[in-house]
């Protein structure tokens, strides 16, 4: 047993000192495009999109090993529309002149900068529409002009978005599935939480237009409900084709009154690492009211999942659809719902037994059906958590923590934990392996793990023995103050220290000369989020000693870290951490607040510590900031800070700055005493 744990830690140390830093991301299973064309209701494939520090992992992308996908130049032959209309030939569509390109251009250009109100605008989006309206077909099948139609549908009132709607009509199948055309139905989909209840009579002058001399425009809610007799009568194509799942994902959403925000963030063309990064599990999907053919009509295109779940379970692109169905389902029609998961976990469960035990645990590393298994496990209530467990996952968590594909759904299911009933076997199952899953690069994992005893309230004294023991600064008891930088960084003791131990040699006191001197190491994001745990334990005394005994320049890396400055947050607003103990821990940035104020992130750790200050406090921060005032409105973060902290004000008029942050602090005491009520 010893010699099992000395080859545990020193494979861990080992493979911690011989890495680099590397982020790990997954490739997105479509090729990459402009508008809201992501991944619809995917997160990451880490719960924490996190920066992964051990290389086994798996790859979960396209490229992937048994993704049974076939490879890249394989493609599915497309059905022939099921009423006998042909497609539009290549050829045969409408061409989008360099000038017509240009006048949209413009047009856009003007809009972005028009008021928002006013009834020069109202015009300008009218006769834009309208040229819209003609060339719909054109511009929304053309790369460019699909990006500029996808603005332009944002600035769209009812009646005109209707009208481009109907002109695309006629070509919907093509549009659906074009690589282009498929983006602007996403963003006319995506128009309904703002129009759906816009006043029809107040746009009642267009009907004077003349323009559909075949009768009467039709509504949104019957567009809508057109495009989903369309899927439904051809369900398995379009959540099968690469372009045409994006269609099914967004009206599943549209349909159940449910945006999630994954999706709402990209579609708002954010690319930015962070917003790639965002976690899935911290987004609040967006409700906005349906009328009842809506729902009646979500139940119809649900029911085409039960006629073939083996296509769904299997297949990567039509997958995304059931997972996205699952999360819209759970929260506008849970007995469906669990109706869907019943078939899932029934169909699974009937294959063929693995020779290790359930036959689910053969899907668990499959890179496709696991993917589905991780929205089962989060959308089940604990009775079906509980039977999973003890029907499939009870003795095999160790195995399944250890495999590159598997340890995905694990965590998921972890994070789906609520009652100490099912907590207690799995913490007891795992503990014992938390540093051989570390060395094997799973420490989302842990990290799921700490969650779930944060969430739960138990076992939390266990799991932090389990973890100093597992970064080896358990003994010596004086190594133990080191824990935040270890944890943050993901690196045991000696590997972070750069000392070399012998196997099996007494470990060495800590250090605190060493300890101050060597700068704070790049802070991961799992780091960072099981410090936020760890934060949140009824008692997090150690983790608030170990902060503040960083140094000022330590801390201050923390806070300008991205994902360190997460932890400074939770030290502002976890409930566990009483006012005292902030106080100790904040007093080191004492002579660092102009160098936080000039950060992206430390800047607004300054501004959340601005926010909770005592006007004492507040005073002893504006003082610093005033000696350097002229570099702080220099900066482009800087200004902003000393903005909000009215630095003008508190150097040429203390007495009015005092008066002024003395009635804000009785404005929050006064407020905080009515929330506590």
């Amino acid at each position: 047993m010893t010699r099992t744990l000395r080859s545990e830690r020193a494979g861990f140390s080992k493979l911690c000192r011989g890495l680099a830093h590397a982020w790990w991301q997954e490739a997105s299973p479509v090729s990459k495009g402009a508008g809201p064309g992501a991944l619809m209701g995917l997160g990451p494939r880490s719960p924490h999109k996190a920066g992964r520090r051990f290389p086994a992992g798996g790859k979960r992308g396209r490229g992937a090993k048994g993704s049974g996908r076939p490879p890249p130049g394989r493609r599915r032959q497309p059905c022939p529309p099921p009423d006998g209309r042909s497609e539009p030939a290549q050829d045969a569509l409408p061409h989008l002149s360099p000038e017509a390109l240009g006048y949209f251009r413009r047009a856009l250009s003007a809009l972005k900068e028009a008021p928002e109100t006013g009834e020069e605008r109202e015009l300008m989006v009218h006769n834009v529409l309208k040229e819209v309206e003609a060339q719909a077909l054109a511009l929304a099948t053309n790369r460019t002009g699909s990006e500029m139609l996808q603005e332009l549908l944002g600035f769209s009132p009812l009646k005109p978005l209707c009208r481009v709607w109907a002109a695309l009509r006629s070509n919907l199948r093509f549009v659906a599935c074009h690589r282009c055309g498929v983006h602007v139905l996403q963003s006319a989909l995506l128009q309904l939480p703002r129009l759906l209840g816009t006043p029809a009579e107040e746009e009642e002058e267009e009907e004077e237009d003349g323009d559909r001399k075949d009768g009467s425009l039709e509504t949104l809610e019957e567009l809508v409900l057109g495009l989903a007799a369309e899927v439904c009568d051809d369900f398995f194509f379009y959540c099968g084709d690469t372009h045409g799942t994006f269609v099914v994902r967004t009206l599943l959403q549209v349909l159940g009154g449910t945006l999630l925000e994954s999706e709402r963030a990209r579609h708002r063309g954010s690319h930015s690492p962070e917003a790639q990064r965002a976690p899935t599990r911290d987004c609040k999907p967006t409700d906005f009211e349906v009328p009842e053919t809506f729902l009646n009509c979500l139940r119809d295109l649900s029911s085409c999942f039960l006629k073939d779940i083996a296509v769904f379970i299997t297949d990567k692109i039509s997958s995304f659809c059931l997972q996205v169905g699952l999360q819209v389902l759970h929260r506008k029609l849970p007995q469906l719902c669990a109706h869907l998961c019943n078939a899932v976990i029934g169909y699974l469960s009937s294959r063929n037994s693995s020779a290790d035990g359930s036959p689910l645990l053969l899907f668990l590393r499959d890179q496709t059906s696991s993917r589905l298994l991780e929205q089962v496990l989060l959308v089940s209530d604990p009775p079906r958590l509980q039977s999973l467990f003890e029907d499939h996952f009870q003795g095999q968590l160790q195995t399944l923590a250890a495999h590159p594909i598997a340890n995905f759904p694990l965590q998921r299911f972890l994070d789906a934990v609520t009652t100490p009933e099912l907590l207690s076997p799995m913490f007891k199952e795992l503990s014992p392996a938390l540093e051989a899953v570390l060395a094997q690069g799973h420490p989302g994992v842990i990290v799921a793990l700490v969650g779930a005893c944060r969430r739960v309230g138990t076992h939390q004294a266990q799991v932090l023995q389990l973890l100093l023991e597992a970064f080896h600064c358990a003994e010596p008891s004086s190594r133990q103050v080191s824990c935040v930088p270890l944890f943050a960084t993901l690196m045991a003791y000696e590997v972070y220290y750069g000392l070399m131990e012998d196997e099996g040699a007494v470990p060495a006191e800590h250090q605190v000369e060493m300890a101050t001197a060597r700068a704070l190491g790049e802070v991961t994001v799992l780091g960072s989020l099981l410090l936020q745990h760890l934060l949140h334990f009824s008692t997090p005394d150690l983790i608030l000693r170990s902060l503040g005994a960083l140094t000022g320049p330590q801390l201050l890396s923390l806070a300008q870290s991205p994902a360190g400055s997460h932890v400074l947050d939770t030290v502002l607003s976890s409930p566990s951490v009483t006012r005292k103990q902030r106080r100790r821990v904040l007093k080191t940035l004492k002579g660092q607040y102009v160098a936080l104020a000039c950060s992206r992130h430390g800047s607004r750790v300054l501004d959340a510590i601005w926010s909770g200050a005592a006007l004492g406090a507040r005073k002893e921060i504006a003082a610093e900031l005033g000696e350097r005032n002229e570099e702080l409105l220099r900066d482009p973060f800087g200004h902003h800070v000393a903005r909000n902290v009215a630095l003008t004000t508190f150097l040429k008029r203390r007495k009015a700055w005092e008066q002024q942050q003395g009635a804000v602090a009785k404005r929050r005491r006064a407020l905080n005493s009515i929330l506590e009520d």
